[in-house]
């Protein structure tokens, strides 16, 4: 496998940009390898700028359900951009699109588009403190909802516990009303409403970002029950999960309403775009209908929104059938290329996470305990087999409309390879 070219590039970037990249993960480090420099994608593959081809399961972290350069999507885009790319002013693409998110979810009435989920998830939890008038956020170890300070917490021992800076530059007050508690454990929850009065309890319904860790049966109905009881609003945190793994996202997967709901990746088709909404009262809270200051000068960038509307349109209840069972073929096979060794394989639509563990993993906890090493070996096993893989045991894998039965295979095929090389062809 040829790389000098993206050899060069990270010298040269380390000078110019910390790390030498945009965003953490892309450095590749918690793989043990530098990062690969893309210079095109194709459908369900990249390509570096040396040639080399991988089957991707980043999808640039879920937002192309779609694969790379789907024809109707860069098409909305080229003709956007031919009228203009960016007014400052409405559009009824926004409309439209707006249209879109509330008809597929049911507990949105309305939606206010933003740039990131970063700041969709600020938005929402600064909505939830004045509509609630309290300051106290739960939330769960190993979920990410961006890089809002008050959010960058880690939990510590105990059922709930306060949270403690997770990254210099968070100050203790910021993170002073973030309680931390772990996933599916349902008395942590309990036992932190009942310690003083909870704005919101924010979760992923599907988590992703310590892997994909389904919620326990019932879990979420759980989450409902106990934000009405204790007057806290439930936020859930759909950017991953948000019309990738059903229409209407978890909450149509699993049967559960949020108060507010916040969106991202697929939203944008590819660009930048997120958004967050829920029922009529509480959105009307944000300005100008209310009271609660919220703007964005790109927010609802009129390139972003054709891309939306041109990735919506096609994800009808087919095709998330399709998706499903592609996804379901993939982790059939990575467990059957896995044997008796000691490793996890979890999916829903569209989402998929190879754990390097003996056991399952219901929680952060779980998935802290996994083989790191065993994972970095086999993840860059794969990239020398050209598959492209999450470069981190906690990232969750993308499978895209634009995978087929025949990538599939490529990919069970490359990681029974790549199980021998992880575990030394040791089968346990």
């Amino acid at each position: 496998m040829n790389t000098d070219r993206s050899e060069r590039l990270y010298r040269r970037a380390l000078g110019l940009i910390p790390g030498g990249v945009n965003s953490p993960v892309r450095a590749m480090r918690s793989i043990g390898r530098d990062p690969i420099f893309v210079e095109r994608g194709e459908a369900a593959e990249l390509i570096d700028v040396d040639g080399n081809r991988y089957l991707d399961y980043v999808c640039s972290w879920g937002a192309l359900i779609l694969g790379h350069a789907d024809p109707d999507v860069t098409a909305a885009v080229r003709e956007a951009a031919g009228r203009g790319t960016s007014y400052g002013a409405p559009t009824g693409g926004e409309v439209a699109l707006a249209g879109e998110v509330t008809e597929r979810f049911g507990s949105v009435e309305l939606v206010r588009m933003v740039n990131s989920g970063t700041e969709a998830s600020m938005s929402a939890l600064r909505l939830a403190r004045a509509a609630t008038e309290r300051d106290a956020v739960v939330k769960f170890a190993g979920s990410y909802h961006g890089h809002v300070d008050g959010l960058l917490a880690e939990a510590g021992s105990g059922l709930a516990t306060g949270g403690i800076p997770a990254s210099p530059g968070v100050t203790d007050a910021q993170t002073a009303d973030t309680v931390v508690v772990p996933w599916n454990d349902t008395a942590a929850v309990e036992a932190a409403l009942a310690a003083r009065p909870v704005a919101a309890i924010l979760a992923e319904p599907v988590p992703a970002n310590m892997g994909v860790v389904v919620p326990a049966k019932g879990f979420l109905d759980f989450l409902r029950e106990q934000a009405d009881r204790h007057g806290a609003l439930l936020i859930l945190d759909e950017v991953i999960s948000g019309f990738r793994v059903a229409q209407g996202g978890a909450q149509d997967l699993y049967g559960v309403d949020a108060d507010l709901t916040v969106m991202g990746k697929v939203l944008g088709g590819g660009l930048p775009a997120a958004a967050y909404g829920g029922r009529r009262e509480l959105m009307e809270r944000v300005a100008p209908a209310g009271d609660v200051y919220q703007a964005g000068t790109l927010s609802g960038n009129p390139l972003a929104v054709a891309a939306g509307l041109a990735t919506l349109v096609k994800l009808d209840a087919p095709a998330y059938g399709e998706l499903g069972t592609l996804t379901g073929r993939l982790a059939a096979g990575l467990r059957d290329a896995a044997g008796d060794r000691p490793v996890q394989v979890v999916s829903v639509c569209g989402l998929l996470t190879v754990f390097f563990s003996a056991e399952p993993v219901r929680d952060f906890a779980g998935a802290t305990a996994c083989d790191l090493d065993a994972y970095a070996r086999f993840c860059r096993a794969l990239l020398d087999r050209g598959v492209y893989a999450p470069p981190s045991q906690f990232e969750a894998w993308f499978v895209s409309m634009a995978h087929d039965e025949a990538a599939v295979d490529r990919t069970i095929a490359a990681a029974t390879d790549a199980f021998d090389q992880a575990f030394g062809s040791r089968r346990e």
